[in-house]
């Protein structure tokens, strides 16, 4: 049997590796955390992510996923920003990007990460056990991580669903090591939003039917990076300058007042990401965008989609001498750049 201080020596050594935070919890979840998620499909709030409700089963239940485990340790990685997330959105000619994109993609740093310190779990429960088994997972399973999360004592969902911390407040990415082992758990988070609606108040598309509730479908982030169509004219004008995903109902938490700027170089903002030009942006053509995003998380929406979002951005931007700019994607083969291109126009003519 594992001694109860193991968990304190797999956070110890999970700090050593660079992880800010580290939590251990049994590998099931609440079956209201399955009924949520259900009710969220039933609702298509979940809009055109397919794989959310293709793989709803194994998603509600880590033992869907792997019937065999026990243990799920959560780690989570500090990217708070060094300038206010919000500072873009006064600014109408520049781009404005969310905070995570900003950097490099972290999914190699941190699975490089998750690696050693499952080889260095394996190793030292071998004494205490026999032929057990570890897996990892940076966004790579369908895993409800933020409920984990909240179990491992990581932090807690906030009203707009997203994990809120004590220590980094908004600004952490997540990851788990799920394995056979039966490890100590550590104590769980509670809730510390008391009466706060902050976070829905400042969505611009009005995202939250009701506290703890998302609607991915009003999202600026899910209309940025996951929808592949037109942005639905209701939208627009509420989207502003952001191309890339929206850090609003973040940004605006009071538990970011304890938050800290990220210790990891590879986490620091690309200096030219920081206040892009939309201007430039509306230049590339597909090989300057995959030249100039190799190694960021941008990359994977795609040339035409990034278009598209510079354009409604400029659209927003009441900047006359942008319009040269749309123009050139005036006549574009693409029909969802065209009819961007053809709104922003409109918008800036009239």
């Amino acid at each position: 049997m594992l001694p109860a201080s193991f968990t304190h020596l797999i956070c110890k050594k999970a700090f050593e590796l660079g992880f800010d935070q580290c939590g251990v919890s049994k590998a099931e979840l609440s079956p209201s955390k399955a009924k949520q998620l259900k009710e969220f499909i039933e609702l298509d709030r979940h809009g055109d992510m397919q794989w959310l409700k293709e793989r709803i089963y194994q998603r509600s239940s880590p033992h869907h996923l792997w019937p065999d485990v026990k243990s799920a340790i959560t780690v989570g990685v500090n990217y708070g920003p060094n300038q206010d997330p919000l500072y873009n959105l006064q600014h109408p000619s520049i781009a404005n990007i969310s905070v995570y994109a900003r950097n490099r993609d972290y999914h190699d740093m941190i699975k490089g990460w998750l690696k050693h310190l499952a080889q260095y779990i394996l190793k030292e429960a071998k004494p205490f056990t026999q032929n057990e088994q570890i897996k990892v997972f940076v966004d790579t399973a369908p895993i409800m991580e933020k409920p984990l999360a909240q179990q491992a004592g990581i932090g807690w969902q906030g009203k707009h669903t997203n994990l809120v911390s004590r220590q980094f407040g908004s600004w952490l990415f997540l990851a788990e090591i799920l394995t056979t082992i039966e490890l100590p758990v550590s104590t769980a988070s509670k809730n510390h939003c008391g009466s706060c609606q902050k976070c829905l108040a400042a969505c611009p598309t009005n995202a939250f039917p009701a506290p703890f509730q998302l609607d991915a479908r009003r999202c600026i982030s899910y209309l940025t990076i996951e929808y592949h169509g037109s942005i639905p004219h209701e939208f627009r004008r509420a989207i502003g300058n952001r191309i890339y995903g929206c850090d609003d109902c973040l940004a605006v938490c009071p538990w970011n007042h304890f938050a800290q700027h990220s210790r990891h170089i590879k986490l620091q903002a690309r200096p030219e990401l920081q206040s892009p030009r939309l201007k430039k942006f509306a230049e590339f053509n597909e090989e300057q965008f995959r030249q100039f995003f190799a190694g960021s998380p941008i990359k994977r929406i795609g040339h035409i989609r990034f278009i598209r979002n510079v354009l409604i951005a400029i659209g927003n931007s009441n900047q006359q001498d942008l319009l040269p700019h749309v123009q050139k994607w005036h006549n574009h083969e693409n029909p969802i750049i065209q009819e961007s291109a053809h709104w922003a126009i409109q918008q800036l003519t009239t």
